[in-house]
């Protein structure tokens, strides 16, 4: 009996040659597979673990999306549910991706990591993986950004008593040890994990970042249904005020826990959570965090009234009959007493929520600036032959995500089958054109 995918199938034998080698499985790269697929373009697709494990292995156990399931819409698998304006869970979330690769058998070899990528003598590429070395004319980097997580390098030096987990391996309030919790950072993650810890009546401590916080709903439909409306998700980051910098912001915070609502830090703290600013370092026992607070609250608040003037322009601009709304009233301030030091010793868990580095040392190509970030307009990189898909604003807003990912892998396909038929890159030169242009305002 052949062996079987991680959905099911068979797999699909290793090849020593194959024209294109797209590395990754998750919804990036089974998105790219579906679109050579539909070329006829004989292709294979690398998976260090199984289809959709990121989903199912490095999130917490409530883990939910914040975009609605009607924005889930991978090529030739939109949402089927019954349930297009709730939030699908971690679960679901993985019977979605799963579901996907059965739905057209494409070719992924799961559990084949690839620990190395050279340019081939010849031309083309080679690939040194765990099933052994393949060569490829073409090869597609579908891994996303999120290699490895952060953790301060003093972070060895708190108490031995002190448990200390990253986002990618907190999975509920029960695993952690008894105990009041630090959880550090405000981006999604940090603000959610805040929220599941609070919830479950333990004591939390939240060292709070400069993370954008967003409304969930506003005048009668939920904000990413505004913004869709709006064109934000379609926009080009060559539009965006901050141009290309957008590609370092932070994800707006909210959740779609419970059918989706607001994440209110100032609430948490009216409630019992203990809020502090950036934490900055450690000294003996003692944490010390900036004095910040205030400011990076109100920050947040800004962002989110913005976000809210750009509708209510856009209801006006367009005539739409929507309900008025009130805007949002501080509920909780911090006073000039707020704390910046926390004692080490009164904590059991630090709950580290500052995000992730990439990692891209195994690939041994000029395709990549000081940062490490690829060099690439719209997923095309510097070095002919080479792509990447799945990160985050590669193009909109919605590359990195299930609404736009398709749409990013549907534009290399068509770049991969030209090169392939020897077509000259003008697409790629008009697009060169148009990332010179300066970047245009929008809301944010």
């Amino acid at each position: 009996m052949s062996e079987r995918t991680s959905w099911g199938t068979a797999r699909v034998p290793f090849p020593s040659s194959v024209p294109v080698a797209v590395v990754g499985g998750g919804q990036a790269g089974l998105s790219m597979s579906w679109h050579l697929r539909r070329r006829g373009i004989e292709h294979v697709v690398l998976e260090r673990d199984t289809v959709a494990h990121e989903w199912s292995d490095a999130r917490w156990d409530t883990f939910c999306l914040v975009t609605p399931n009607w924005q889930c819409r991978l090529p030739g698998w939109p949402y089927r549910g019954d349930d297009p304006d709730g939030f699908m869970v971690r679960d679901e979330i993985v019977a979605y991706v799963r579901g996907y690769a059965a739905s057209f058998d494409p070719p992924v070899l799961e559990r084949t990591a690839v620990e190395r990528l050279d340019a081939a003598p010849g031309g083309g590429f080679t690939l040194t993986t765990t099933a052994g070395p393949l060569t490829a004319e073409h090869v597609v980097l579908a891994t996303g950004g999120y290699h490895r997580p952060v953790v301060p390098g003093w972070a060895s030096q708190l108490p031995g008593h002190v448990v200390q987990v990253h986002s990618a391996e907190y999975r509920s309030p029960d695993r952690l040890p008894d105990g009041e919790v630090l959880v550090v950072g405000t981006g999604q993650s940090g603000a959610q994990i805040a929220e599941d810890l609070h919830l479950a009546g333990r004591r939390v401590h939240l060292a709070v970042g400069r993370a954008p916080r967003v409304a969930r709903s506003y005048r009668g439909r939920d904000v990413v249904a505004w913004l869709s409306d709006m064109g934000h998700y379609d926009m080009p980051v060559t539009e965006h005020r901050d141009g290309e910098a957008a590609r370092l912001g932070t994800n707006h915070y909210v959740t779609g826990r419970d059918g989706g609502r607001d994440i209110d830090l100032r609430a948490f703290a009216r409630d019992g959570m203990r809020l502090y600013g950036v934490l900055r370092e450690l000294s003996g026992a003692t944490l010390t965090f900036a004095d910040d607070l205030a400011a990076n609250l109100d920050s947040a608040d800004r962002v989110n009234q913005d976000v809210l003037d750009a509708v209510d322009r856009f209801i006006a601009a367009e005539g739409i009959d929507a309900p008025e709304e009130a805007r949002y009233t501080p509920v909780w301030a911090p006073g000039p007493d707020a704390p910046t030091t926390l004692d080490a010793s009164r904590i059991a868990a630090v709950v580290w929520c500052i995000g992730f580095t990439s990692d891209w040392s195994w690939v041994r190509l000029p395709a990549f600036d000081g940062r490490g970030y690829p060099t690439h307009v719209r997923g095309v990189t510097s070095v002919p032959g080479l792509s990447v898909l799945g990160l985050p604003w590669l193009h909109t807003w919605g590359s990195g995500r299930f609404s736009g990912v398709g749409r990013d892998a549907e534009h290399l396909a068509d770049h991969v089958a030209a090169r392939l038929a020897g077509a000259p890159r003008a697409g790629l030169d008009r697009e060169l054109a148009l990332a010179a242009a300066g970047p245009a305002p929008t809301v944010g």
